[in-house]
């Protein structure tokens, strides 16, 4: 009897599915209609969605080792007081460069740099506004109209409004614009990836943020060990100037004891305190022209720190909404949609 009851349910429930399948053929006017103005709109969205492009730029992070032989010259160094930066590593490195990248300074001084368009210099966020159209948003708002970023403009210029269109466009290209990232851990190679709908913006803001990070990188990390080295030359002509000086007493000094009676060593004093002077300077000096070229060598070593491998070439690669996708795309979700309503429509009607 319990399998009789469960034939009887199978049944009345492909009788129903069956009664749906009719109800919803008997709609396929509405349903073919609605399929052909999702097609339409599909294909209108393909024509007035812009192709985007991606410029892609890759590099490597320097490896740089401990002192090695420097070591017994760098403990020299650092008993003059002097710490030339050899065996330190860097809080710039691995992810933490990666976000370098992707930091909000960085960005934005990178949309104040420089680039030609059209034969003339603007700065890469006003072709940003150019390109999102923003100029003709704003032409009825006074505090926007007239606002512009010139190229290479110092922050401090900036009024809160300039602040807030440039945090607007950091949010813009972190979120989809910007892309930071090391493919393989074991490999120190990182690739960046610029989107936008204007094919040059890509590669020039891509090829100025390298650049940007770079400079900021350079200079951070050779900071220490070019203070050093100016530390040394100071130093190295300071004991020079006083060794010229002792050589000059030296001369005097016999100058003033020529012919004199051996005897009278209390007169030949003076002349041997200069010579012990320029012993001590002379040694002192050629301790310090050493370290002096090991700053100097230090120096070398921490440039270039960012080795640029592939650069973003024209034409860039674009991926652009087609217009076969946009139509099927915009068919099956106008028919989805239309279903979906008539199956709703019914249900209600069924229960009233």
């Amino acid at each position: 009897m319990e399998v009789q009851n469960d034939e009887i349910s199978l049944k009345e429930l492909i009788d129903k599915a069956k009664e749906w399948w009719h109800y919803l053929l008997s709609q396929w006017k509405i349903i073919l209609l609605a399929g052909i103005i999702g097609a339409c709109l599909g294909l209108a969205y393909s024509f007035s969605k812009k192709p985007i492009y991606t410029a892609t730029l890759s590099f490597a992070l320097e490896d740089e080792k401990g002192g090695g032989g420097l070591g017994g010259a760098l403990g020299l160094a650092s008993s003059f007081g002097i710490d030339l930066g050899g065996g330190g590593g860097s809080i710039f490195t691995g992810s933490n460069l990666t976000e370098l990248f992707k930091s909000r300074a960085m960005v934005e001084q990178t949309l104040l740099s420089p680039v030609v368009v059209d034969g003339k210099t603007i700065s890469l966020a006003e072709m940003y506004i150019q390109n999102q159209e923003w100029r003709e948003k704003w032409s009825e708002k006074p505090k926007l109209k007239d606002i512009q970023f010139l190229p290479n403009t110092n922050r401090k210029y900036f009024t809160r409004v300039h602040d807030s269109i440039l945090g607007v466009m950091y949010q813009d290209l972190s979120k989809t614009g910007l892309s930071v990232g090391q493919k393989d851990k074991k490999i120190s190679i990182i690739t960046i990836d610029v989107n936008s709908t204007n094919e040059l913006f890509s590669k020039y803001f891509t090829e100025a943020l390298v650049k940007e990070v770079s400079d900021f990188y350079v200079t951070t990390k050779s900071k220490k060990a070019r203070m050093n080295m100016d530390i040394l030359e100071r130093q190295t002509d300071s004991i020079r100037r006083e060794l010229n000086g002792a050589i000059t007493g030296v001369a005097v000094a016999n100058d003033n004891t020529f012919g004199l009676n051996p005897a009278m060593n209390v007169r030949r004093a003076p002349s041997a305190r200069r010579q012990v002077d320029v012993q001590a300077n002379t040694a002192i000096l050629t301790e310090l022209v050493k370290q002096t070229e090991l700053a100097k060598v230090t120096l070398r070593k921490e440039t270039p720190l960012i080795q640029v491998i592939d650069q973003p070439i024209l034409p860039l690669k674009k991926e652009k909404f087609g217009k076969a996708k946009g139509i099927v795309m915009g068919g099956f979700l106008a028919g989805f949609l239309i279903v979906f309503w008539l199956i709703v429509r019914r249900i209600i009607k069924q229960l009233v």
